[in-house]
């Protein structure tokens, strides 16, 4: 493609150059601007388009700002097949239609277990696509039992790479359904290592840091060289300039190859002078299939620090709250001393929660 540039000069665009730069604050609070190729994105295309099943005439329901990327992948996807593209305030707008019926919904998992019981029975969708948090089993069992047949996505990946990768539940085998889904395998040109310390892969089931190479790596953060270099670093693994991006999300292989997020690398504790990834237990609670949500605090107590589960029933309001000997139900025969046992049986005992507290919703 030729561009007229100032006075007429014609400037070719090449796959290399700059396609938009997209703000993200991440943990500083203080808004970067992360340049990404027209190659970035076009080399991600193809691999939508499978996971998606999208075909000529898909009607993708565009529900994300186009100041965050994964409006870029629902409408440049969408009308790469000859698609058409619905734009919409937010997917809670689905909430107040009668109906809607079309191809593809992305959304985050939390926002849309809020919606799901609502819009049961006035929506029909094909594919779900799930990004920016880890999607739970619970979430994946009630959207096949609104939606039976329905094709769910797990995407990942960060404004710095546009994505990474995307684990596609087309189908009831493809998953056991016990714990957060995974978030696949690394798309079409891309490069996703495991590190330990010293940039050292680590075997299949450890967990280590994710970091993410290839063609859809952005070029850095416009203007601001220092940070760049301290986020997309050299590729050991890669050509002679290669580089690769620094996620701060910790992840593990599996024994098939396909990837499963933990949580982040800076929310590391210490309880008892023991280091504890408060994703690793939250993971465990959710892969129950009584809890939805769950999330990990530490406590501050006069004996010492205390692990706290917060966690939120499947189905159920307002359980009220257990410690130590108390038993409640979390849904229909599951008592917390259940659920004790369940997490004791998939992680060391310093990292299964004192007291456990049943919300209303989280």
């Amino acid at each position: 493609m030729d561009l007229g540039a100032g006075g007429g000069e014609l400037v070719r665009v090449r796959p290399d150059n700059t396609a938009y730069v997209m703000y993200t604050s991440g943990s500083t609070g203080t808004p970067k601007g992360v340049t990404i190729t027209h190659r970035g994105v076009t080399n991600c295309v193809p691999a939508f388009v499978d996971a998606l099943g999208a075909t000529p005439g898909t009607r993708t329901l565009a529900a994300t700002s186009v100041n965050f990327d994964v409006s870029v992948f629902e409408i440049v996807t969408t009308l790469a097949v000859g698609g058409t593209v619905e734009v919409v305030r937010d997917v809670l707008e689905l909430g107040e239609r009668e109906s809607w019926s079309g191809g593809v919904i992305s959304s985050v998992p939390s926002v849309f277990a809020e919606l799901l019981d609502e819009i049961a029975g006035r929506v029909s969708v094909d594919t779900l696509v799930f990004a920016g948090e880890g999607l739970s089993g619970s979430l994946v069992a009630r959207a096949r039992e609104v939606f039976p047949g329905v094709r769910i996505v797990n995407g990942y990946g960060q404004t710095e790479t546009f994505y990474a990768s995307m684990f596609s539940l087309a189908g009831t085998d493809d998953w056991d359904g016990e714990a957060t889904a995974p978030i696949g395998t690394p798309l079409h040109n891309v490069q996703a290592h495991v590190l330990g310390a010293g940039l050292t892969p680590v075997p299949p089931g450890v967990v280590g840091e994710l970091y993410v190479a290839g063609t859809s790596v952005g070029r850095g953060y416009r203007g601001r060289s220092g940070l760049t270099a301290e986020r997309f670093v050299a590729d050991p693994f890669g050509a002679p300039g290669a580089r690769m991006y620094r996620t701060g999300d910790m992840a593990r292989w599996t024994s098939d190859g396909v990837l499963e997020y933990v949580g982040r690398g800076d929310a590391q504790i210490k309880v008892r002078g023991l280091r504890i990834e408060p994703a690793e237990v939250e993971a465990a609670l959710v892969a129950h299939p009584g809890v939805a949500q769950a999330v990990v605090a530490v406590h501050e107590r006069p004996e010492g620090k205390q692990l706290v589960g917060y966690v939120v029933a499947v189905g159920v309001a307002g359980a009220g709250e257990g410690a130590g000997g108390v038993d409640f139900d979390l849904t229909a025969g599951v008592s917390v001393a259940e659920l004790r046992r369940f997490v004791s049986g998939r992680l060391p005992e310093f990292m299964v929660p004192s007291v456990f507290v049943v919300l209303d919703r989280l």
